[in-house]
Order: structure tokens, then sequence, then C-alpha cells
């Protein structure tokens, strides 16, 4: 039976304001859908990136009310596609917020909520101190949402560092990984298609990883190449530093065929660790 699935990657480069960001993105959004794609996505801080981050404890608003869920459960209606917004910022309880990706159904209805469950706690190598947990609270639940254009396990960014996050998922009988990101560019440059290529050999899975690219307020730069990765690894489209759309055809029968290939989902067992000291 054929699942074939056209999926399109925005990659954008975050202004500081929200209905700037919205103006682009649904620009984006547009184009992919006059383009036939069937399953939008957006990066990680798709509203806005400011500095410092401390400021989004002001301008950020809440999930009632939100100009991008406003718009876009309008917009998927009327076009009749999927959207992950990859991630926006929510005003949360207790004085912080939250980094919440949606999935958006085409009848508009929010069918997933996932808050990034490790936030980014990082020294980088440029000498950068990165502490989201300042402002952010982060999340305790995977999202797994079985679809009729299949069965999508949400992320966002640093999770791909947590290989255990996504092996649950596969598990489970996840064939789509989302990882939105705004990779920064040291890391991105060493590790960014590493781990996004591990994530979907390990798994059997495609991954669509639609990123933040170029320098931000406060000079934050971000390393884009935004991608979409076949279950055996390759990359099958892969954006580099410019905004734009990256759009193309996945078979979903191909997690099927690879899964067969290497079961190892299926071939794990249980094990302890001996641990042993030397005299």
């Amino acid at each position: 039976m054929e699942k074939t699935l056209k999926v399109a990657l925005v990659q954008t480069s975050a202004r500081p304001e929200i209905d700037d960001n919205l103006a682009l993105i649904d620009d984006a959004f547009m184009r992919a859908a006059d383009q036939g794609a069937e399953f939008i996505l957006t990066p990680e801080n798709s509203c806005h990136m400011v500095y410092p981050q401390v400021k989004k404890l002001h301008t950020a608003p809440h999930e009632s009310g939100h100009p991008f869920l406003e718009h876009f459960i309008k917009r998927v209606q009327e076009r009749g596609v999927w959207l992950l917004l990859g991630s926006l910022t929510i005003k949360g309880d207790n004085n912080k917020l939250l980094n919440r990706s949606y999935l958006l159904s085409p009848k508009g209805q929010i069918v997933a909520r996932y808050d990034k469950i490790h936030l980014f706690d990082v020294d980088t190598p440029d000498g950068v101190a990165y502490r989201e947990s300042q402002t952010f609270d982060g999340g305790d639940k995977a999202a797994l949402v079985h679809s009729d254009i299949g069965c999508i396990g949400m992320s966002i960014c640093y999770d791909v560092r947590f290989p255990h996050l996504y092996r649950d998922m596969a598990q489970r009988g996840a064939e789509i990984l989302t990882v939105p990101a705004a990779f920064t560019v040291p890391t991105g440059r060493a590790h960014w298609e590493v781990l996004l290529r591990a994530r979907a050999i390990e798994n059997g899975a495609f991954v669509l990883a639609p990123a933040q690219t170029g320098t931000h307020e406060g000079g934050r730069e971000t390393w884009g190449h935004s991608m979409i990765i076949n279950p055996w690894g390759e990359v099958i489209a892969s954006a580099g530093e410019d905004e734009g759309l990256l759009i193309a055809d996945i078979d979903l029968n191909d997690v099927a065929l690879r899964r067969g290939q290497i079961p190892s989902l299926k071939n794990g067992r249980p094990y302890k660790v001996e641990e042993l000291r030397s005299l």
C-alpha cells in the first residue's frame, strides 16, 4: 500500500517581534501548501527570539489568545494540511515559560502539545553559556501521535542528545520523529547532522528537523541546515544557511522495510551494569 507523504520544512531566522515572524512563517506556509505539502513543520522558537532571554517573560503570550495558534488554526482548516509549530514560547506558571511544540490537524484541532523535556543548560565550545532553565520549566511527558499521516513522535532541539526518548517512541510505533531546533553554530557544525542521522538509524524512522538560521537579536547565531532523513540514515534533503523551504516526498513503507532488515527495536534485552574496581 502506498504511504507517500509530501513534507515541507520551514527554515527561518526569527526576529524579536512576534508579528514579524508570523508574517514570515505564514508566507512560507502558504508557499508550501501551494506546492502540495501535506505536512508542514516550523522550527523551535518560531514566534520570536529575543536577547536577553528573560525578556520573554514580558513578551510571551499565554496559550489562550496566542497569535500564532489563532492564526494557524484557521490556516490549516483553509488549506487542509497538518502543521507542526516546532515550538512557541508560552507563558506558564510561577513566572516561568514553556517551550511548547504543537501539532495541528487539518480540522484545526490541537492534536498534541509537547513541552521540551531537556532544557539547554550548556557552556558551548565558543565560551557562551546558555541557561534555559532560568526562564523555562521543562516538560515531563513525551508526545506520540497516531495520525492518518503516520505515527509522529515529537521532540525539540536539545532532546536530540537523549536517544532513549526516541527509542521509547519508536518502540511504541513512531514512524516520523520531529526535531524542530535552534542549534548553535559551533555544536551545529560538529554534531547536528550526526545526531539526526543516528536517531534515524537507531530507530528505523524518518527524522524531520526544521531549524532556525542566521544571526538573531543580541548576536546569537543558529546553524540552519534543516534536514529530512530517511530510516536508513540517508539525508534525502538538506537546506543550507538561507531562509526558505525544504520539500520532499517520503515513503512511510520504508520504515517497515528498514526495521525488518535491522530489527534492533525488537532485539534489545534487559541487562545489569556490573561495576568493577581494579586493585
